[in-house]
């Protein structure tokens, strides 16, 4: 996919995916692991990261 470090990390670095409807959303790590973060759409607070394909 990408391959340098730059485009690596505007892809991946801090964007979640709500496990219920799926939007993405870029957050920081520490305030999801926390649970201080929800999805904008649902309201859902269970959160993944985005996949590496």
């Amino acid at each position: 996919m990408a391959k340098f470090a730059e485009a690596n990390a505007r892809l991946f670095a801090n964007i979640f995916v709500c496990k219920d409807c799926k939007t993405k959303f870029r957050a920081q790590q520490m305030k999801v692991l926390q649970g201080k973060i929800r999805c904008r759409n649902c309201k859902s607070k269970s959160l993944r990261p985005v996949r590496k394909k």
